[in-house]
Order: C-alpha cells, then structure tokens, then sequence
C-alpha cells in the first residue's frame, strides 16, 4: 500500500491495537516492578498498601533494610560495575583492532574469520560459561601440576567473569565498528598522506573522529550488556557476586520489595547513561 494513500478505518484500528498492544508488553512489567517498589508491603506484588520509601531508605522500627542501607547488595552492584568497565575496555579495544582487520586486511580465510567470530553470539550463555570454566581450569591444573603456578585468574571469580563476558561482547562492538568504518571515505585518508601526514596523525585527526559515534555505542552497549549478563556470569563467579548473581539468590531465599527498587534504580541508571552517551554522541550524516 502507498504510504500517502488513506488506509481504511479497520486497518487504522488494527494497527493504533497491535502498536498499543506491542508497548504495553513492552513496559507494563516495567511500570509494575517500580510502582511495586514503592508498595508498604513485605511482598513485591499486589494488593497495594500504601506509599513508602521504606525500601530504598530502610525503616529499622519495622525491621527493613532499604536498598541503600544494604551494604551487601551494593556491593554487588559496585562489582558489576567493575566488571562492565574492564569488559567495556577490553571490548573496544579489541573490537576496533578487528574491524582495521576485518575491513582494511588482506589475507587467506577472511571469510571464515568472519563467520568464526560470530559464534560467541549463538552459542547459549551457560554453554559458553561452562565451557570457558572447563577450558580455564584445565590450564590452571595442567600449570600448577607441570610449572608449578598458580594461575588463581583462571579459577572461578572476577578475572574470569571478564574473560566470559568479554569473549562474546568483543563481536558486537567489532560488528559496531566494523560497519561504521565501512562507510568510511578512504580517499581522506589518501589526501592527508599526500600532503604529508603521517599515518599516526590521520588516524588521529581523521579516522578516529570519524569512527567516534561507533566507539560510544559500542561502549554503551558492551557496558549495558556486561552489566546485565546472567547466564555467562552465574557459570564463572566465584566469591565476589555481581548484582544479577545476587539477586537470583535473593529470589530464591524469598523476594521482597528491595529487589524491585533495586530493578527501578537499575531502570534510571540505564536511562540516565543512555541519555548521556546520546548527548556526548557528535551528531553525524
């Protein structure tokens, strides 16, 4: 159907229901979670009770410790942050070093370099994790039988958690980059070095500024995703919990309303980074 054609009443109401519909899935759990967070209840779900802040601030007359006053779970969320970064250092660093690869190299097996690098991205968390663990560890027995070292990043904790996350969040920001850099008019570059630059100067002038946009959303993507990743992490921690880790276990001893107003400020962090890396963001054609 043309776009400037009028549509039909029907098909009119049929798509205002499916959009309606659509948002509705999308966040109304949302917009239960952080309405419930706020709920004077020692339960996370209906009815409502009435309006407090217990849950964020605590109330130790009625025996709850709020979210800021937890000092294990922020903790947790302290050390998911930790390992966003690390994953987020790692993975652009990386990520720009193989979209140079993918997109500028030339050399045997490109092609197959290519699909291989798309394989941490379908291959199931857990199985990814387990995998990583069981790979690690066998290095880590094989070196402390054979050498004598004792490689500890290698048992279940911190360091391996980044190896985990880092090994599958590296593809989307070479993914991110790579397409970026694709566009990308070479004979800039040709023009600068004809008249004199070094190569050093025209990828810091030229291709860097350009490849910008790309290398912010791919850290806000690697950060977001590190951030929230569950099924890798669970396989790979070891004594110090990120925040998903821990609040699985907390749902298992029993749910209360911290853990949604932990969901509601998680919300507001996300929102509040995305917004800022939109703003940081140089406009581009």
């Amino acid at each position: 159907m043309i776009p400037s054609l009028p549509r039909p009443p029907w098909l009119r109401v049929v798509t205002a229901a499916y959009v309606v519909a659509f948002l509705a899935f999308l966040f109304l759990p949302l917009i239960v979670v952080a309405a419930f967070a706020f709920n004077d209840a020692p339960y996370p779900a209906p009815p409502w009770h009435g309006f407090t802040l217990d849950w964020f601030l605590g109330n130790a007359s009625k025996g709850r410790v709020g979210l800021f006053g937890d000092a294990e779970l922020l903790g947790s969320i302290a050390t998911s942050a930790v390992v966003a970064v690390w994953v987020t250092v790692l993975s652009v660093a990386v990520g720009t070093s193989n979209a140079f690869l993918l997109e500028r190299g030339r050399f045997p097996g490109k092609q197959l370099l290519s699909v291989l690098m798309l394989a941490p991205l379908v291959i199931p968390g857990v199985i990814l994790g387990i995998s990583i663990l069981a790979f690690a560890s066998r290095i880590a027995q094989f070196a402390g039988d054979v050498m004598g070292w004792d490689l500890d990043f290698l048992r279940p904790g911190l360091p391996l958690v980044v190896l985990g996350q880092f090994s599958f969040i590296a593809t989307i920001a070479t993914l991110t980059i790579s397409a970026r850099l694709r566009r990308f008019d070479r004979t800039l570059e040709e023009a600068a070095l004809n008249l004199g630059a070094s190569r050093a100067a025209v990828f810091r002038t030229i291709v860097l500024p350009y490849l910008r946009p790309a290398l912010v959303g791919s850290a806000a993507i690697s950060f977001l995703m590190s951030f929230e990743d569950f099924n890798t992490t669970l396989m790979l921690v070891g004594a110090d919990s990120p925040l998903t880790v821990m609040m699985y276990g907390r749902m298992r001893e029993g749910a209360t309303p911290v853990l949604n107003s932990v969901s509601l400020f998680l919300m507001v962090a996300s929102a509040v980074l995305a917004l800022a890396f939109m703003r940081r963001s140089p406009r581009t054609r």
